[in-house]
C-alpha cells in the first residue's frame, strides 16, 4: 500500500478480521468501534470488496474543501509584500480586512508571511519544569520556615512580617509569630517556642535568604561536614526552587484562612512587640 494506516484504521482492520472469521458478531464489532450495526455493515462491504484500503479514509491525499483560494492567497502575499512587509501577522491581518476586504485569520496570515519570507518564526522557549518534591513521612521530620511581609492588621497596626513554621508531612501550622522584620533573631525566638511545644525538629527547610546562611561566594566554598551538623541535633537545608520548598500547594493558603479569621477579632490600636 502507498499510504500507511493510522491507529484508528489499524484497530478497525483488527476488528474486521475477527468479524469475518466469525469470532465476534456485528453488534460486538460496533461496540468495539463505537459505531452502529448499520455502519458496521457498510464497513464490512468495503472491506470485502477493497480489502485494507477500503478501511482508510477517502479524504486522504485530497485537497481540503476549506483551503484558501489560490487567487486570494497570491493577492494577499502581494499586498503584504507591497504595503505591510514590516507589519506583524496580527496587524497585517487587520489591515487586509480593513483596506482590502480580505478575511484571513492571524495564524493563516502568519503562515503566508513565513512562506514568503516576510516573517521569521520565533523559537519556542523551553520551559524548565521542576518536579514536585515528595513530602516527608512523619510529623516533625522536616519543618519549613518562611516569612510573609504584609499589612496584616489592615492599617490598624504597623506593617509587619509573619514568621511561619509549617510541618512538611502534614501541612500543619506549627508556630506563628508577628515581627517587625524578618531577622535571624526572630526565627530563633520562633524556634525556641517550637522546641518548647513540639520538641527538636529533625530538619529545617528554608530559602536562600541571607538570614539563613552566608551568601558570600568565598564562604560558600566552606562546607560543614554532615557529621558535625549531625552532632548539633538538626540539619538546615535550603531550597533551590519555590516548587521544592512548597510542595502540593503554598503554605500561605492556611495563612489566608488565618487572615480571614483575624478580621473577626478586635485588634488593639497600638501593638507592642
Amino acid at each position: 500500500m502507498d499510504m500507511m494506516m493510522n491507529q484508528k484504521e489499524a484497530i478497525r482492520a483488527q476488528v474486521m478480521e475477527l468479524l469475518t472469521a466469525g469470532k465476534i458478531d456485528q453488534k460486538e464489532a460496533g461496540k468495539r468501534l463505537s459505531v452502529s450495526v448499520r455502519q458496521i455493515k457498510r464497513i464490512v462491504r468495503r472491506y470485502r470488496t477493497e480489502g485494507l484500503s477500503g478501511l482508510m479514509s477517502k479524504k486522504r491525499g485530497i485537497p481540503s474543501n476549506r483551503r484558501l483560494n489560490e487567487v486570494t492567497k497570491r493577492l494577499s502575499i502581494e499586498l503584504i509584500g507591497t504595503h505591510y512587509r514590516d507589519f506583524g501577522p496580527t496587524l497585517a491581518s487587520e489591515k487586509l480586512f480593513e483596506r482590502h476586504d480580505i478575511t484571513l485569520s492571524v495564524e493563516r496570515t502568519r503562515q503566508l508571511m513565513i512562506e514568503s519570507g516576510f516573517w521569521k518564526p520565533r523559537k519556542c522557549v523551553r520551559v524548565c519544569v521542576h518536579p514536585m518534591r515528595e513530602r516527608r513521612a512523619r510529623l516533625g521530620e522536616l519543618i519549613q520556615i518562611d516569612g510573609s511581609p504584609h499589612d496584616w492588621f489592615e492599617g490598624r497596626g504597623e506593617y509587619c512580617t509573619l514568621l511561619v513554621f509549617i510541618d512538611d508531612a502534614t501541612g500543619k501550622l506549627m508556630q506563628l509569630r508577628f515581627t517587625p522584620t524578618e531577622t535571624t533573631l526572630g526565627y530563633m525566638h520562633v524556634l525556641h517556642d517550637h522546641i518548647a511545644a513540639h520538641g527538636l525538629p529533625a530538619a529545617l527547610y528554608s530559602d536562600k535568604h541571607g538570614i539563613f546562611r552566608i551568601n558570600t561566594p568565598r564562604m560558600l566554598i566552606r562546607r560543614l561536614k554532615p557529621s558535625s551538623r549531625g552532632r548539633q541535633g538538626h540539619w538546615a537545608s535550603h531550597a533551590f526552587t519555590p516548587t521544592a520548598r512548597r510542595p502540593r500547594g503554598e503554605w500561605n493558603v492556611p495563612i489566608k484562612r488565618y487572615k480571614s479569621w483575624s478580621r473577626k477579632c478586635v485588634w488593639q490600636e497600638s501593638i507592642t512587640w
